[in-house]
């Protein structure tokens, strides 16, 4: 992990503020969702990207109630025999 050498202040709601130059090279922007990772004693953010419910794979994931799951999976329960 690179260091930016940016210090911000949490505010009294627990926000900060990512520089505008952060945002821009990581191509984040208002309204995107941002995942918080807890890695020992650091917290890092990330896009959020939906990943499979069942194998955790971020290619290829469609959203189907409420979960996502990814072609391969999907793939895989079309060809499970049905119980009557």
């Amino acid at each position: 992990m690179k260091p930016a050498g940016v210090v911000r202040k949490v505010d009294q709601l627990g926000r900060i503020v990512l520089p505008k130059s952060l945002r821009k090279r990581y191509q984040m922007n208002e309204g995107d969702p941002v995942e918080i990772l807890v890695q020992g004693d650091h917290i890092i953010l990330e896009r959020y990207r939906p990943k499979c419910v069942f194998c955790g794979s971020m290619d290829g994931v469609t959203e189907y109630k409420d979960r996502y799951i990814c072609a391969s999976c999907l793939s895989e329960m079309t060809q499970l025999p049905r119980h009557a």
